[in-house]
């Protein structure tokens, strides 16, 4: 099944404002893997579900090429809008269905996107695309573990964080949950022998309270709600930042916060 939860164009501008750029510590993790397994050149990095591009990004200084897929073409365009990488291409397309020859593909990477590929497909298309040693990196953050703090209130911020998440369950799609448990399954699934799977690698960075909310916003599940009941989907926005705001005993929502997340990386290597 291909998921199609983040097409539309206002949200496709929520993502490109507020979701996280994947930290350069797991940059540094996949570009030391693929420098093991396969050597230069890197020649192409194909992200899939690179959505605004964030992850696309990250990569092209590394690469010859660049290559985002998103089925979003309001996705592709705000990419797209992002100047100063000439080596980035972005096409509409899937995961499935990869427009690859055989055996062209130096790394297949996926920021907090494989989890709503359909596993048996894309693994079949990732072993033909992939070049002898190629590697595939998969990559996301389990937002169970998020920590925020200021100041002595972090217990505080993250019951609310714990609220709004409660809230949106009911509208949380199944597929969330596979991310959740770090992509154990497909992991498992994955037909290498060479693979491994690092599961806590944690970060500390900071973030307004308003694109905190922003980043909320922007969640498959604040959409949904959005979808179904457009007012308290507002309601709930603007009722969490003024909880965060009084809970740190400020009133600009530009004020930041600490935040730790846990990341974690599905590494594998195609045989030679």
């Amino acid at each position: 099944m291909t998921y199609r939860l983040f097409e539309g164009k206002v949200h496709a501008s929520i993502y490109q404002r507020y979701r996280f750029t994947p930290p350069d510590e797991i940059k540094n993790i996949i570009l030391q893997y693929l420098d093991e397994k396969k050597g230069q050149p890197h020649v192409l990095a194909v992200d899939l579900g690179c959505g605004t591009g964030q992850n696309s990004r990250l990569l092209a200084p590394h690469f010859q090429e660049v290559v985002g897929i998103d089925i979003s073409e309001c996705q592709l365009e705000e990419a797209r809008a992002v100047p100063g990488y000439p080596n980035i291409t972005y096409r509409k397309g899937t995961a499935e269905e990869l427009p690859f020859p055989d055996g062209s593909v130096d790394l297949l990477t996926a920021a907090s996107a494989a989890h709503w590929f359909d596993q048996t497909r894309f693994l079949a298309e990732a072993s033909r695309a992939l070049k002898p040693r190629g590697c595939m990196a998969l990559l996301g953050f389990s937002d169970n573990d998020t920590r925020l703090t200021y100041q002595a209130c972090g217990e505080r911020l993250n019951h609310v964080y714990k609220e709004v998440k409660e809230v949106l369950l009911p509208y949380t799609n199944n597929q969330v949950a596979v991310s959740e448990s770090k992509l154990e399954e497909l992991y498992s699934a994955i037909p290498f022998p060479d693979k491994e799977r690092i599961e806590c690698i944690r970060v500390k960075s900071t973030i307004s309270v308003r694109n905190l909310v922003g980043f909320i916003e922007s969640w498959s599940m604040s959409q949904d709600y959005k979808r179904k009941d457009p007012q308290a989907a507002e309601d709930l926005l603007l009722n969490t930042q003024k909880r965060f705001l009084e809970e740190m005993g400020v009133t600009s929502p530009d004020t930041e916060i600490d935040q730790e997340l846990e990341y974690f990386c599905v590494l594998a290597s195609k045989p030679q």
